[in-house]
């Protein structure tokens, strides 16, 4: 099979570190739909590798649709993706991908989006790619109340700040998960994992100020707070001026 490839690979749109590692979590030999692809840098992407026969992207605003339509041309390699103009998932149908990225929305918005199209929860239907912007545990949390299995939950760095992306397929099992669970995730099988975690706790202290003491949860997120307080006690006295991890 010949796989075309644009003349000077330099002509691709770089992707940061979340677009890389939601590409690399896409099913290859099939094809995949990007949901809200703004400027089309990982449509292009996706498009110029040659990996999947089908490569959609779609946005909600003509504006956004225009650039990528250019980002494409530029990339050589507009007549090997589709774009399309539409609100979330209505612009595919079912069966169509093999997989749908969905990322820079909010946790809510993912989940509104992948309510609207009963299809998709299904077994056997698309693989979800996510990169929620937000809210990363009430993500988690709502797939696996849904059904959803995590067959990947990433934890990268970018813009100076950590994002979680994630690969959900419905298995039809329910799970009811704690509070730790929705919090990490699958994010410690990754070597940034400990990065990940670090920055969890650290938002841990206000959010406790709004939980009841007493419940379930409170004790649950103190165990968490004296857990990150003995880690940090047993930490060597850091040298004058070596920054802080």
């Amino acid at each position: 099979m010949h796989i075309w490839l644009p003349r000077r690979p330099e002509l691709l749109p770089t992707l940061d570190e979340r677009l890389t590692a939601a590409a690399a979590l896409v099913r290859e030999g099939e094809p995949v739909a990007d949901i809200g692809c703004d400027h089309g840098k990982l449509t292009a992407v996706l498009a110029a590798s040659g990996k999947y026969p089908k490569v959609i992207g779609a946005d909600l605003r003509p504006g956004p649709l225009a650039k990528a339509k250019q980002t494409l041309e530029h990339a050589r390699c507009e007549d090997r993706a589709e774009l399309r103009l539409g609100d979330g998932l209505s612009v595919l149908s079912a069966g169509e991908v093999g997989t749908i990225v969905l990322a820079g929305v909010s946790a809510q918005t993912t989940w509104e989006i992948i309510e609207q199209a009963p299809w998709v929860m299904q077994p056997g239907g698309p693989r979800l790619v996510l990169v929620p912007a937000t809210r990363h545990s009430e993500l988690r949390r709502w797939l696996w109340a849904h059904g959803f299995a995590l067959a990947a939950d990433r934890p990268v760095q970018a813009a100076g700040r950590w994002y979680a992306v994630m690969a959900a397929e419905y298995t039809g099992e329910r799970k009811e998960a704690s509070f730790t669970e929705c919090l990490f995730g699958r994010t410690g099988e990754w070597p940034e994992g400990a990065g990940y975690a670090a920055w969890q706790k650290a938002k841990l202290p206000r959010f406790r100020l709004g939980v009841p003491d007493g419940t379930a949860l409170a004790e649950e997120i103190d165990t968490l707070l004296e857990s990150s307080l003995s880690q940090a006690a047993s930490r060597p006295a850091l040298s004058k001026g070596e920054p802080l991890a």
